[in-house]
């Protein structure tokens, strides 16, 4: 039997387009952060252990504003993602501040993992039911002849914002539901005749609507680590020679890489629940209505944690 699976919250990044650090805004009924919704729904599920993955510059006000109050239902840990937590040799490039990417970001969190993991993302709203399936599918995960992971796709019309471009993640599933590969699209907006996507900023082209995506909603065996461990040198060497201030090591070119060597499978569920994430400030006005809704509905108590 598996130990029980752990939920892994990537809470270091700041968004750019978006400004500030979304992960701790209230967007609740009664101030609830994005995070408490995954957290809850995490806990109805079948979670009973949490890790924050955080920098040390906002430790204090992440506890302050939403680790403390989260950390009275659920048991959990934090982890921190910094520059200069690189393989002995390494050394952070002069005027480098953007991290590493997240892959390095899962790699931060090494020593707290020892059971079959979910990875998400703290601004995103995920819903219940993706959280369910996440949970089903760790409980049971092992490895066998291969590494066998798993995501939580949606369906792209889920995903969109009416206020500027989104970059998604486009599957490629086989008839078996295994990931065969990740087309990114980095420039989708909405339009009346569906979604619409460009290369070149001039000509657009149709998606369709039912098109499964990548929400960064992952789960792994631990085995993932030591992938991650053994390929973080290689990516270094070459960043540092090609790309010292920006380049990234990406979670899903790992997995990307693990798919084309045949070492590993990915098991693609899908949520027909409707994802919710503050890309944009004018995006946090339509959350906070869908948010409030839900509670109307009574699928959330209100406050969140009060039945707790």
């Amino acid at each position: 039997m598996n130990k029980e699976p752990i939920l892994l919250i990537m809470a270091a990044g700041m968004g750019s387009r978006y400004g500030g650090l979304k992960q701790m805004d209230p967007v609740g009924p009664h101030g609830e952060a994005i995070l408490d919704y995954s957290v809850f729904d995490a806990k109805r599920a079948g979670f009973k252990r949490v890790i924050f993955l955080i920098k040390h510059a906002i430790e204090a006000d992440f506890k302050r504003l939403v680790g403390d109050r989260i950390a009275q239902h659920i048991q959990v840990s934090y982890a921190f993602q910094e520059l200069d937590a690189l393989p002995e040799g390494y050394a952070v490039p002069e005027g480098r501040v953007k991290p590493f990417g997240t892959g390095h970001a899962v790699l931060c969190c090494k020593d707290l993992i020892d059971a079959p993991f979910a990875v998400i993302n703290a601004d995103d709203y995920y819903g219940p039911r993706a959280f369910q399936q996440a949970y089903d599918a760790l409980i049971r995960a092992q490895d066998d002849d291969k590494l066998r992971y798993m995501m939580v796709a949606y369906y792209l019309k889920n995903t969109l914002t009416e206020n500027g471009y989104v970059a998604r993640g486009v599957c490629e599933v086989d008839d078996q539901g295994a990931l065969k590969d990740i087309h990114e699209r980095t420039h989708i907006i909405s339009s009346c005749d569906g979604p619409l996507y460009t290369e070149d900023g001039e000509t657009y082209r149709l998606l369709p609507a039912d098109s499964p995506v990548s929400m960064n909603m992952w789960g792994f065996t631990p085995s993932l680590l030591r992938e991650l461990e053994a390929r973080f040198p290689a990516f270094l060497d070459a960043t540092l020679r090609e790309n010292p201030l920006k380049g990234e090591f990406f979670l899903p070119f790992v997995v990307n890489e693990l798919l084309q060597e045949g070492r590993a499978t990915v098991q693609v569920l899908r949520s027909e629940d409707r994802w919710w994430g503050v890309t944009y400030q004018e995006d946090k006005p339509q959350v906070k209505s869908a948010l409030q809704a839900l509670a109307d509905q009574g699928l959330y108590p209100a406050p969140l944690w009060a039945d707790e």
